[in-house]
């Protein structure tokens, strides 16, 4: 049989879960994740486990924070004067915003805290500092 290496293209079912079994994403009722392995296209943890596969082949994945989506940042967290932000941008908690940085570039960024005088963004990837867990399928190669 045909076994997954570095540069296949690969199609997998997978359902990601944090350490305590809370589910944060899964490909079921979608079609497959289709990506070039090694490519940098998924977090490095679930793309090194790929390799040495073969279609049909079912795999649990732990991923460390380091091998996931890093560390959380504190310089990443900032506080933003209400009186700075347009009247439309809703004050609410857990919704996401864009906001361009220093480079021109946007960046997704998570409402953590709204007071009567600051709104807290948070600019970190929402699972890192999280360990993972992967159930995944490897569905075809190529």
């Amino acid at each position: 049989m045909t076994q997954v290496k570095e540069g296949d293209t690969v199609r997998i079912h997978y359902k990601g879960t944090l350490t305590d079994g809370t589910v944060f994403d899964s490909s079921e009722g979608r079609d497959p994740l289709e990506f070039a392995v090694g490519a940098g296209q998924i977090i490095p943890g679930l793309d090194k486990a790929l390799p040495g596969m073969e279609v049909g082949e079912k795999k649990r994945v732990e991923v460390s924070m380091m091998q996931g989506y890093g560390p959380r940042h504190a310089d990443r967290e900032i506080e933003v004067p209400l009186e700075q932000l347009p009247e439309d941008i809703p004050r609410e908690v857990g919704i996401t915003l864009a906001m361009r940085g220093e480079d021109g570039q946007e960046m997704p960024v998570r409402v953590v805290e709204v007071t009567e005088t600051h709104m807290k963004l948070d600019a970190n990837h929402q699972l890192a500092g999280q360990e993972l867990v992967f159930d995944i399928e490897l569905i075809s190669i190529g």
